[in-house]
């Protein structure tokens, strides 16, 4: 029997997000949006609505309609140094949870290792732990702004190296890592025949570069064809109920080996989410709806930033440059607090809510007193929020 380690930060959000009153900044989507909602941005307005009522729900395209597959492929194009992506090296997943897994299922096991990112999403080490493989935590510091050292990546891989799990923008740090290092590590990984594996759920979301820094490209356009990367309409694009995600690559037998394992899960995604996430990906939608989120996230952004530097003798943080998240670490006298203890303690005198690093992102104590904040809500939830943090801080923290 597989054994699976519990998933803290599912089974956190899963216990608390339904407190009464709650005002969640621990979401870590941006601010959802209706099928309406996505209507009124279109900027063609003699273009077809989302939805075809006279369609028949059979299963439909069984990787996914044609029309998403080369939407999504799209995507993976920015900036690239290789051919466009086509539509057959894209499978589509129920939501970017279900593609990591699938990834992870399809292409590792026993007597495989694996080098993982971390912090990151708990999901992308602990499911090549449970399928037999060992796993090498590559661990992101402060000091270098949560941007991997791909120095250390002689020190930690193996003969049996398989797999060098990424993630950018980063959950739970909302760091960056530019296309500098993007293109070395994909270097290090073609010289030695293994498989990159990046997870952009939260791409193209990047929002608060440096002015001397271009958004990286997907891992996809650096032409290494053993690269995979996944991706959703959840986070960057606001449509998490949907629940459609994907899966691509430039190797044509890693997407018919994902494909035959899908086939004993899920076979398809619904016709309807498959036709929504098409019309959002289309021309008219996809630019304002992008542009929509990325001035929330700015905006919301600017009002953590403040809040942190306000409070620079309680709180710190490597200030996040893309995505949705943040990881903010809290300190009592100068002692970090026990962030479990510290976040059901604000829920419950406040009403606000965040997930606690230590149980959800580390390993025993290695983000003592941090937690991830989820700061591309409703603009007003964050404010409401954030003051009431703030009471708390004055009464307990100072």
């Amino acid at each position: 029997m597989v054994k699976i380690k519990p998933f803290e930060v599912e089974q956190w959000m899963d216990r608390l997000e339904t407190t009464p009153g709650v005002l969640n900044i621990a979401e870590t989507c941006a601010a959802s949006i209706s099928i309406d909602d996505l209507m009124h941005m279109c900027e063609d307005k003699n273009a077809p609505g989302p939805l075809s009522l006279s369609t028949k729900l059979t299963y439909g395209a069984i990787r996914g309609s044609e029309t998403l597959r080369r939407r999504a492929a799209a995507l993976f194009d920015r900036a690239s140094d290789a051919a466009p992506l086509e539509a057959d090296n894209v499978l589509i997943t129920q939501g970017a949870i279900a593609a990591n897994f699938l990834v992870l299922y399809t292409l590792v096991g026993p007597g495989d290792h694996v080098i993982c990112v971390y912090p990151t999403y708990q999901q992308l080490y602990a499911v090549p732990e449970s399928l037999g493989a060992s796993v090498s935590l590559w661990k992101l510091k402060r000091e270098n702004g949560h941007v991997p050292d791909v120095g250390e990546l002689e020190g930690l891989v193996e003969a049996n190296t398989k797999m060098i799990i990424i993630n950018n923008p980063n959950n739970p740090t909302g760091s960056t890592i530019p296309k500098s290092v993007l293109k070395e590590i994909v270097a290090f990984a073609k010289a030695r025949n293994i498989i990159v594996f990046s997870d952009e759920v939260y791409s193209p979301l990047y929002h608060s570069l440096p002015p001397d820094q271009d958004a990286p490209p997907s891992v996809l356009a650096l032409g290494y064809e053993k690269t995979v990367a996944t991706g959703s309409m959840s986070k960057a694009f606001a449509l998490a109920g949907i629940r459609t995600g994907w899966i691509a690559s430039r190797d044509p037998a890693i997407i018919d080996a994902l494909a035959a394992a899908r086939d004993y899960t899920t076979i398809s995604v619904s016709q309807l989410d498959d036709q929504v996430a098409s019309y959002a990906l289309s021309e008219p939608v996809l630019g304002p709806l992008l542009a929509r989120n990325r001035q929330l996230a700015q905006a919301n952004l600017g009002m953590l930033s403040a809040f942190v530097e306000r409070h620079a003798g309680v709180c710190s943080w490597v200030t996040p440059t893309a995505g949705t998240t943040a990881l903010v670490q809290f300190k009592r006298g100068g002692v970090p607090v026990d962030d479990a203890s510290f976040v059901l303690d604000v829920l419950d005198k406040t009403k606000v809510l965040f997930m606690p690093a230590s149980p959800c992102f580390g390993h025993g104590k290695d983000f003592k007193g941090f937690v991830r904040i989820g700061y591309v809500c409703e603009t007003e939830v964050l404010v409401d929020a954030l003051v009431k943090l703030e009471g708390y801080i004055d009464d307990y923290l100072t």
